[in-house]
């Protein structure tokens, strides 16, 4: 059931992107504000008209300017999630999510409450909630009418630091199990390189590139577009064991990695985004430093920028991170291609936010859709 989506117009900004979603894949569309990535969930949903537009779903046209074809936005199957949540405040939970179904279903929607962890909340009211859960009610509705389609616009944004990694944990889990294509529009390149499959980075209006995460972050255009500060990679590693200092081991593709305590149990598989501002390169293994984390690898690529930094390409195992030095720095190291150094990173410069359970280790849930 894959999403095709192309828009052209000239208003309210110039806009000309195309591109094309998985059955149960999540693209992340990624830019600044203004750059076109709300007026292209509205065109998906029926909310907008642009001048030329296709928008299908498992090749039935919902909206195809040439044909004259235009769903009205009730006709489209598709669920939405709002970054201020948009629940009906005089109603319960339950009768949220029930209001978003063909016929009102108590049983199922509790159902759906409990996938998204509010097991014995049906019965509170909006006002009763928190901003994290008000959100998973969000989650539960937009579940609720069976989407072939799910968009999710800047969903975590209205929440603090510490529920936005819940919530972001908790759709790790969720999205294991949808089958259905899911569009994340979102400005946080974090929470992009965290849920999303794949991104699509705009600038004002026009597509800069898409691909995997890992082919993105290693676009120079992306990441000018992007904000340069933003640049990470991310790197899998398993939980080995938690410390009485407060530290947690991870195993990672070179050797250990040390951390503010990571969640999960030893054995646990994670991702952990580093950011390339916060490397620091060294030909030979440094010795007698306060940072804990030393990463052998080999130099795969320099790439200028258009300032006085560089970004440094450098393998690790089967992966790559990156390192954003100044070029003077990559000249006194004489860094070419298949150099081997050595990747410094200190523990306290990981955020908690930067650290996710692996997709591939998510609990297991009921199926969403049947």
């Amino acid at each position: 059931m894959a999403l095709d989506v192309m828009a052209e117009a000239r208003s309210p900004i110039p806009l000309d992107v195309a591109f094309r979603v998985e059955p149960g894949e999540v693209l992340a569309l990624v830019g600044h504000s203004g750059s076109g990535k709300t007026t292209l969930l509205r065109t998906i949903a029926g909310l907008w008209r642009p001048v030329r537009g296709r928008v299908t779903v498992n090749g039935t046209r919902w909206l195809d300017t040439v044909a004259q074809v235009d769903l009205a936005p009730h006709r489209r199957r598709l669920g939405i999630v709002f970054q201020n949540y948009a629940l009906f405040p005089h109603m319960t939970a339950a009768q949220n999510v029930m209001a978003a179904m063909d016929r009102a279903d108590p049983r199922e929607a509790e159902r759906l409450l409990d996938l998204v962890n509010l097991h014995g909340l049906s019965d509170r009211m909006p006002a009763q909630l928190s901003g994290g859960q008000q959100q998973r009610v969000a989650v539960a509705r937009a579940l609720a009418r069976r989407p072939q389609v799910l968009l999710l616009d800047e969903p975590f944004s209205a929440v603090d630091r510490a529920t936005r990694e819940k919530l972001h944990a908790e759709i790790i889990a969720l999205r294991a199990h949808l089958k259905m294509p899911v569009v994340l529009v979102t400005h946080d390149v974090n929470e992009a390189q965290l849920l999303a499959d794949r991104m699509v980075v705009i600038e004002k209006g026009s597509v800069v590139r898409a691909g995997s995460t890992a082919q993105v972050m290693a676009d120079p255009d992306a990441l000018r577009a992007m904000g340069i500060r933003e640049v990470a990679a991310m790197l899998p590693a398993t939980v080995a064991e938690h410390l009485p200092d407060g530290l947690t081991r991870l195993d990672a593709a070179t050797g250990p990695l040390f951390l503010p305590t990571v969640e999960g149990a030893p054995g646990t598989r994670v991702h952990v985004r580093v950011m390339a501002h916060e490397v620091i390169l060294s030909r030979a293994r440094p010795e007698g430093l306060s940072a804990q984390n030393i990463l052998a690898g080999r130099v795969t690529r320099v790439v200028p920028g258009v300032g006085p930094g560089v970004m440094v390409h450098v393998t690790v195992g089967d992966h790559e991170i990156l390192a954003r030095i100044t070029r003077r720095a990559a000249e006194q190291l004489h860094l070419q291609p298949g150099d081997t150094v050595h990747a410094i990173l200190k523990s306290m410069s990981v955020a908690r936010d930067h650290v996710a359970r692996a997709r591939d280790t998510a609990p297991d849930l009921k199926q969403v859709t049947r």
